[in-house]
């Protein structure tokens, strides 16, 4: 049995979209970020930002210093989860980890289905089926998350802080992360360089 949500139908939400941020964000650690939403409601909202990597940190060294794997397995591990990165996903509960992944891995009564195959996996039980070889086609570790409380999302949309599209799972999961900003721009026919800080503004 796997762990499901019924998304709702009301357009205000915008759970499995992505979160472009605009120009004129003042917040600097969420300058020039692509945010998957993971989750909206008029509660709030919960992403991981996609395009900013842990530096000095990459998957198979986390998962030797969690004791998942073992030093002696590190180049093993390098074949296999070396391509996966590490992200800032966003400024709070930062030293938690969050796996966003394909839906052809679930663990019980763990596993959020968000949208368009793209699930949410917070246990550590993703990290030892990933290392073992045994987790989701794809998938990204993000330490951390963006949070936002009741209506405080919808004030920065409406304040021109962020752009909202459709998501992309390519780009999820895609490791270019540098090119991640102007390629999520592009792909709904915005040239980044035209960007101002009043666009937005009808």
């Amino acid at each position: 049995m796997q762990t499901s949500r019924t998304r709702t139908a009301d357009p205000a939400y915008l759970d499995g979209q992505f979160l472009v941020a605009m120009p004129g964000l003042t917040d600097a650690r969420f300058s020039r970020s692509v945010i998957y939403l993971c989750a909206h409601s008029a509660d709030g909202a919960m992403g991981i930002i996609l395009n900013k990597a842990i530096q000095n940190l990459d998957m198979p060294d986390l998962l030797i210093q969690l004791e998942i794997a073992k030093e002696a397995d590190a180049i093993r591990l390098r074949e296999r989860v070396g391509h996966m990165p590490v992200l800032m996903g966003g400024p709070v509960d930062a030293k938690r980890g969050f796996v966003l992944h394909t839906d052809d891995f679930h663990i019980d009564h763990s596993t959020l289905i968000i949208d368009d195959g793209i699930c949410l996996t917070a246990t550590v039980d993703i990290l030892r089926a990933i290392a073992n070889g045994e987790g989701p086609a794809s998938a990204v570790l993000a330490l951390g998350y963006a949070g936002w409380q009741a209506g405080q999302l919808e004030n920065e949309i409406l304040a021109n802080g962020w752009l909202t599209c459709p998501a992309d799972p390519e780009l999820i999961f895609n490791t270019a992360l540098d090119s991640k900003y102007e390629r999520t721009l592009r792909g709904i026919g915005i040239d980044p360089a035209m960007l101002s800080v009043s666009a937005g503004h009808a």
